[in-house]
């Protein structure tokens, strides 16, 4: 693997396009596999021989039809290209073959202009805007991917009938006669916490998980058994670059599938896929670096300086648009309700994992000052997330919002009990919620000059129709509550 890992790095530094593919022929790679995310955060992908890999590629894209991709082009103009970045290259074998996977942003078919819409061009746009403004010259980002392992998933989704079915060796969900989960090591309800073997039956899993990340050039942090019994897990990746840390998130997550998939087990993602468990998240731990100096480190409250309280001031004040960005999906407010560890409230706090923004308390040291964002999810597209976050941050310092005037905090404490007795901005309830917000509230978007214009009705357009899929079928439960009715 050490090889692999250093024809990557080989690669990723070719001093020109020519150069990565007589390295890649040299090296002994079979195929180029070209990767791009589309609009919603799903990653397609196309592959070609290396022997039919021309450096021209580079520039002349390769063609594939936008209008199949999700929030991209009509079918009447649906041609488009393909533009890898070499500076991606990650290198694994699959089966007998050398595959090196470089990630691509979409361009336009004729002029292979940046896509507007590409999310890729997103992120790197926000990376360029961030620059420019004079406030930080880059932001930093080290995310918590968290996800649940099942050892059996079905579900069904018909006119005459819908279900969802999960096995769980950890909850014991499954055959009680099967010997190896008969063992009576299991983990009780909310009680996952770092639990440790055997009641934490995937540490192995996770190595193999960490091990191929590390190969992959993804910075593990650490990782261990999450608080949901039924194998919620978490992953923590160190801070890196705004775009460079959404590729890795992409690449971490397709390797947290794939290694699972071949361990017998499935990986999913949902906010929420256990009821009165605890929910997944992609907690984002953000920094922001000028001049070699830390700029969330201050003698302000929390420890934080003028400039880290107007940025996440930003955040909070568009924090019910935000939802629609970094919280898109119907099941993502399943997991935005009291009770449990996510938050409800758009709050931040000294350490409260209920508040919207924590600031960590251990985090003493100016390079160690970050404001962790609590309500994404990974059903977000981490590129945009991630630029909409910037987008609204810059905004709080451009008009100096001080969080504290406009009650988001600090608090601690039980942020619900709080709000219960306090009038204090509540996250939306539900897509349909979070999306009115955006639509009424989304201008920053655009103005920031991160995002195009047309982003958010085309975004809107399709999250409503997921809205409304969801929206128009009854669910399990009604039944029990209502047929006799």
């Amino acid at each position: 693997m050490d090889e692999l890992r250093e024809l990557a790095v080989t690669l990723a530094e070719a001093a020109s396009e020519r150069d990565f593919v007589e390295t890649a022929v040299d090296g002994g790679v079979d195929f180029i596999d070209l990767r791009f995310a589309d609009l919603p955060g799903r990653w397609h992908h196309v592959t070609i021989p290396t022997a039919r890999f021309e450096p021209e590629i580079f520039d002349r894209g390769v063609g594939f039809d936008g209008s199949s991709v999700s929030g991209f082009k009509s079918v009447e103009r649906g041609d488009m290209v393909l533009l890898p970045d070499y500076r991606t290259a990650l290198v694994a074998q699959y089966g007998e073959h050398l595959v090196a996977t470089l990630i691509a942003s979409a361009g336009e078919a004729d002029t292979k202009r940046p896509f507007e819409l590409d999310p890729r061009t997103i992120a790197m746009t926000a990376e360029e805007v961030l620059k420019r403004s004079g406030r930080a010259d880059e932001s930093l980002w080290s995310p918590e991917l968290e996800f649940y392992l099942f050892s059996a998933v079905d579900y069904e989704d018909a006119p005459n009938g819908s279900f969802y079915e999960v096995a769980s060796e950890e909850a014991g969900w499954s055959d009680p006669d099967d010997p190896e989960l008969a063992l009576g090591f299991r983990i009780d309800p909310r009680g996952g916490y770092q639990a440790t073997p055997p009641s934490d039956r995937y540490f192995e899993l996770r190595n193999e998980i960490c091990a191929r990340m590390e190969e992959s050039g993804i910075p593990v942090k650490y990782h261990h058994h999450e608080n949901g019994r039924p194998g919620q897990q978490e992953i923590e990746i160190h801070a890196e670059p705004l775009v460079r840390s959404a590729d890795h998130l992409m690449l971490g997550k397709h390797i947290v599938r794939n290694t699972a998939d071949e361990w017998g087990v499935a990986a999913t993602f949902m906010p929420k896929p256990i009821p009165d468990e605890a929910g997944s998240g992609l907690h984002l731990h953000i920094r922001l670096v000028k001049d070699g100096q830390y700029v969330l480190h201050g003698d302000e409250c929390a420890g934080l300086s003028r400039e880290a309280l107007s940025f996440l001031g930003g955040i909070l004040t568009h924090g019910r648009a935000l939802a629609a960005i970094t919280s898109p999906s119907t099941n993502s407010y399943r997991r935005l309700r009291p009770g449990f560890e996510a938050p409800a409230t758009l709050t931040f706090s000294a350490g409260s994992r209920r508040a919207a923004i924590r600031i960590p308390k251990y985090a003493t040291e100016p390079h160690m000052k970050s404001a962790e964002y609590r309500p994404s999810d990974a059903t977000a597209n981490p590129y945009l997330a991630m630029a909409a976050l910037v987008a609204a941050g810059l905004d709080g310092m451009e008009r100096g919002i001080d969080p504290q005037q406009e009650g988001f905090g600090p608090f601690e404490g039980n942020v619900d009990e709080i709000a219960r007795d306090r009038k204090i901005v509540p996250l939306p309830a539900t897509l349909d919620e979070a999306l009115h917000e955006l639509r009424e509230g989304g201008g920053f978007l655009s103005d920031s000059g991160i995002f195009p214009e047309s982003f958010v009705p085309v975004w809107i357009d399709l999250k409503v129709r997921e809205a409304e899929t969801v929206a128009g079928r009854p669910h399990p439960t009604e039944y029990s509550l209502y047929f006799d009715c």
